[in-house]
């Protein structure tokens, strides 16, 4: 239980920055869940999903929901899981062809 009055604004503003952190935490996990989907089923979609993924990654780190290291070595991460399911994905054009 709050003694002050500026304890009692501090679990207000906590209250706050919580329901706004949890808020972004979750577009990033959906965001990122369907760029993985889009990586394993359609590489035409994830390419598409990609800036807009790291561009949320990006903005989430900004406003220190999580930390830049943990959102560089998620946008590493996505970069590189899409990459190589393109690379697959030609491969796979490519020897059905001949």
């Amino acid at each position: 239980m709050a003694n002050s009055k500026q304890a009692e604004k501090r679990i207000r503003q906590s209250l706050i920055r919580r329901d706004r952190n949890r808020a972004a935490m979750s577009r990033l996990r959906t965001s990122i869940k369907q760029l993985r989907t889009a990586a394993d089923s359609d590489v035409a979609k994830a390419h598409e999903l990609l800036p807009s993924t790291l561009s949320l990654i990006d903005a989430t780190a900004r406003r220190g929901v999580i930390h830049p290291n943990a959102a560089a070595r998620r946008k590493s991460r996505l970069t590189r899981l899409v990459n190589r399911a393109e690379a697959a994905a030609s491969t796979a054009t490519a020897e059905s062809s001949d």
